[in-house]
């Protein structure tokens, strides 16, 4: 069984100045990463390893995660900035089989777009959100649409 952690980046300046991948989080960005790793520590919800987007948004979520986690600094994959849908599976089955729960931390339209392809459920995901997806599958090669079974959300909102 794969379990899956998706999470959005916290929020994000929107300042001028700031090319879209390299905009920081704000501080309020920053509490809401800390609050939500204390939700998924406090769930029990606590995956193995972490990647993430290589924007900087992205990767400062993943970091504050993985502090509070005491998880190994996360990964980046280049796909994961940008991506479709059809990306993000790619991204999914292109996951390490070794590992049984993995979480993801990605950017919006993407993310939710995932998250629907892979559980029909229709969720708006806003920033810092979280979505644990548990699959019966063995493999991460063999995820396709409907597969997962979303079976945890929060958001700073609802935390």
């Amino acid at each position: 069984m794969k379990k899956l952690l998706l999470i959005r980046h916290a929020k994000a300046t929107h300042e001028s100045g700031y090319a879209d991948f390299e905009r920081p989080l704000k501080p309020s960005g920053m509490e809401d990463a800390e609050l939500m790793a204390s939700v998924v520590k406090k769930h029990g919800v606590v995956p193995q390893i972490v990647i993430s987007s290589p924007a900087l948004r992205t990767q400062s979520t993943a970091d504050i995660f993985t502090e509070q986690l005491s998880l190994p600094k996360a990964g980046t994959d280049k796909r994961i900035y940008e991506a479709s849908e059809e990306t993000w599976i790619k991204v999914i089955n292109d996951l390490p089989d070794k590992h049984e729960f993995i979480a993801i931390v990605g950017h919006n339209p993407g993310i939710s777009q995932a998250l629907y392809y892979l559980t029909g459920q229709v969720r708006d995901l806003p920033t810092c959100a979280i979505a644990l997806i548990t699959f019966d599958n063995d493999d991460w090669q063999s995820i396709t649409s409907d597969d997962g079974h979303l079976t945890f959300f929060d958001s700073p909102k609802g935390a």
